[in-house]
């Protein structure tokens, strides 16, 4: 079996229309392609897979949080596709607690852990450190945290199909950079992509434009609300009315905090109503709360 199944679940994606303010946005339902491994975690993931089985590894090797959606999507995918899997986890103080909700859904996938303390975890790319893991794990295949290399920007190009090409505006949330980098990368010199980081800073800025040649692309982190996976009761009140004006469920550390932020840019009047607006909706319903 190859990873190549799931291209056409990947295609026929339901988009979703919603209006807000007068402002029609279609949203790319890309956490319904797939149970386990919906969202953008299926394009970056497709063709590291496909890599690893063509080159004779026996293991998938990656790296996360207590909390990761890739953690819980890399479980399965290796699963389907008969290979082991490693997850290095950070926060060596997990290994004495029960496991929750995401790490024992990758556990029920065959996932084997190691809980490295977070300061090691820093180092998850140093070469000394990928080099001493590959001494240990002769027969994995090591993939970046979140899934984010070439392979996975070749994935997640494969986000936008031909149908796709006449928005105006292509919004996306941000974490590793890989899923945005993608959508540019397919993206045609008319259009704007705009990501909506879930983490505070300006490096994902940096980060992504080293990664492509394009200038078509912006991200903002007004809306991370402090940061990674935090949240304040204005979000989740958004989440919770959206949830029950449009019946699409979202999660609290990337979509939802791309939604809202999309909301309150409509309501400060900055943006275009007469663009046609497409919104990437990328799962990673499995860590909602």
């Amino acid at each position: 079996m190859s990873p190549s199944v799931f291209t056409d679940l990947a295609q026929n994606a339901p988009t979703q229309v919603i209006d807000y303010l007068g402002v029609s946005i279609s949203i790319k339902r890309l956490d319904l392609i797939h149970p386990h491994i919906s969202g953008n975690k299926f394009f970056k993931l497709k063709y590291n897979i496909e890599y690893a089985m063509q080159h004779g590894d026996q293991q998938i090797l990656t790296f996360g949080g207590a909390y990761s959606n890739h953690i819980a999507a890399t479980a399965f995918a290796a699963h389907e596709f008969g290979l082991n899997s490693v997850g290095i986890i950070r926060g060596l103080e997990l290994q004495s607690k029960p496991l929750n909700p995401t790490l024992q859904t990758a556990h029920n996938f065959g996932m084997q852990f190691e809980f490295i303390s977070r300061e090691q975890y820093r180092h998850k790319e140093d070469i000394e450190y990928l080099n001493e893991l590959k001494q240990r794990y002769l027969q994995a295949y090591i993939v970046p945290e979140g899934g984010t290399n070439a392979l996975a920007i070749q994935g997640c190009s494969e986000i936008l199909t031909p149908q796709d090409q006449d928005f105006d505006l292509i919004c996306c949330a941000v974490g590793t950079g890989g899923t945005i980098t993608g959508l540019i990368e397919a993206s045609h010199s008319q259009q704007h992509i705009l990501g909506f980081s879930a983490l505070k800073g300006d490096f994902l800025k940096r980060d992504v434009a080293r990664l492509t040649l394009k200038h078509n692309w912006s991200i903002t982190d007004e809306f991370c609300c402090g940061g990674y996976a935090k949240t304040t009761p204005e979000l989740l009140d958004f989440m919770q009315n959206f949830e029950a004006k449009y019946f699409i469920p979202l999660e609290q550390v990337y979509t939802a905090k791309m939604l809202y932020g999309l909301f309150k840019m409509i309501e400060r009047g900055e943006i275009n109503t007469q663009q046609k607006l497409l919104v990437i909706h990328s799962g990673g319903l499995q860590g909602r709360i």
